[in-house]
């Protein structure tokens, strides 16, 4: 195995051409800002990494296989746009330990990482594999649904609130035990009722799938996220509710988005937005608070797309609509208000990489109007990530105390937290290294 001495954006650079990535999923797999990827691609020998990022593409060149270690050492020779790096063989990277996430320090201590994003996905789907089991049964059953005691309509409206309550709560496997006989009761509902209430049959069809794909997307499980969205946008559509329709494009943008692709998330979110304005006129608080929540996910979209301009202008558009509904409530189950605008820009400084910006309004934000556990946890845990970035370990770690006070679960199951985690775990020694094997080893994360 091959190591690099100091790195510069032109070895970065090679490594990611010899893992064949673009630079958006390069940015993720390294946990670094999309612009900085571009920018090592760009300055080649004039920057060079700052020393955690020096330590992540250690990690990940000492990873990689033969074949992308191949290719890695042919484009350094290939390149003739500056000073060839000098590649010295290093003894102490044992390449039969990389299934077991092992590498050696400098001093040749044995340390246990788990910093690639693809690593932590995988560990978090094989934990939650039950959960998620259980609700792919219920979409895709493999054999005929006994439907001979069919739900009325009240029992649908109140299993669906209990869901939606148990998840602004983070208590996930409560709401995946909701979910599943629940998902098995819509389809024959629907086919049941009568024309009284098939239309709210229909639009609490599309809040069940919702509220999956959401529980999916905390899983780990974007694909199977992205069936429970398209059904939910199907029932919506069906319903002929416009509020339900634009509710649906909601976590179909979210589940787009975890998919990686942002750009048709962002499409959904403007048309969906348009339409809501269109038929409504926003002239209802489930609107106005519908139509804010859509606009605020189109945000995180085009922030996670680098699109800043993009970003700030949905950013205008929920606070205006937050303007005019008045107050934090919790409408449609949005929990829609200008304090989750607030929450919301924290999230897309974060994104677009501007972590004191993300630190400095998350300082704006008064908990006391924080009321959904979901709500509160994900500020904790985007504070967490952005004191990460800007090197503060101690604060970072603390954030993800109050959050794992808060919701154990959200700690425990979402593979963006582990990601955290193992990032904090691969740039920190020391007692605070300790004490982040401390609380990974306290939430059941293996480093």
């Amino acid at each position: 195995m091959i190591t690099v001495p100091t790195w510069t954006g032109r070895e970065a650079n090679a490594l990611r051409k010899a893992h064949r990535m673009s630079v958006t999923d390069f940015s993720e797999h390294v946990g670094a800002a999309r612009r900085t990827v571009v920018k090592w691609s760009t300055r080649g020998t004039q920057v060079t990494l700052r020393p955690d990022m020096q330590a992540a593409m250690d990690t990940v060149l000492s990873r990689a296989s033969a074949e992308v270690a191949e290719r890695f050492e042919r484009l350094l020779a290939a390149d003739t746009s500056g000073t060839k790096a000098t590649v010295i063989a290093d003894p102490k990277l044992v390449d039969t330990e990389r299934t077991g996430l092992c590498t050696f320090d400098l001093e040749g201590d044995v340390r246990r990482r788990n910093l690639l994003p693809f690593a932590v996905t995988a560990m978090a789907q094989a934990m939650a594999a039950p959960s998620v089991i259980s609700l792919l049964d219920a979409m895709v059953p493999t054999h005929e649904v006994d439907d001979a005691t069919p739900w009325t309509v009240a029992e649908l409206r109140q299993a669906v609130a209990s869901a939606k309550v148990s998840y602004q709560a983070c208590h996930y496997e409560r709401v995946v035990s909701l979910l599943t006989p629940l998902l098995a009761a819509v389809s024959s509902a629907e086919a049941r009722a009568g024309a009284d209430d098939l239309r709210e049959v229909r639009v609490l069809a599309a809040e069940a799938y919702h509220v999956t794909g959401s529980v999916l997307l905390k899983r780990g499980d974007p694909p199977l996220a992205l069936l429970a969205a398209e059904r939910s946008v199907r029932y919506a559509r069906a319903s002929g509710d416009p509020i339900a329709v634009a509710g649906s494009a909601r976590v179909m943008a979210h589940a787009l988005m975890s998919n990686k692709h942002s750009l048709r998330a962002i499409e959904v979110v403007e048309s969906a937005a348009q339409a809501l304005d269109r038929s409504s006129g926003l002239g209802t608080r489930d609107a106005a608070a519908t139509y804010g929540a859509l606009a605020l996910m189109g945000a995180v979209g085009a922030a996670r797309n680098e699109d800043r301009d993009t970003a700030h202008t949905l950013l205008g558009e929920a606070s205006r609509a937050a303007a005019r509904f008045g107050h934090d409530g919790n409408d449609r189950w949005t929990g829609f208000g200008p304090t989750n605008v607030l929450l919301h820009r924290v999230e897309v400084a974060l994104s677009l990489g501007d972590a004191g910006t993300a630190i400095a309004l998350a300082r704006q934000v008064e908990l006391d109007r924080v009321t959904l556990a979901e709500r509160k946890v994900s500020l904790f845990t985007n504070v967490a990530q952005a004191y990460t970035q800007w090197g503060r370990y101690e604060q970072a770690l603390s954030a993800l105390h109050t959050a794992d006070r808060i919701a154990p679960e959200e700690i425990r199951s979402r593979p963006a937290v582990r990601r955290t985690v193992t990032d904090l775990a691969a740039r920190t020694r020391g007692h605070i290294r300790a004490e982040v094997d401390a609380f990974a080893a306290a939430a059941g994360m293996a480093l």
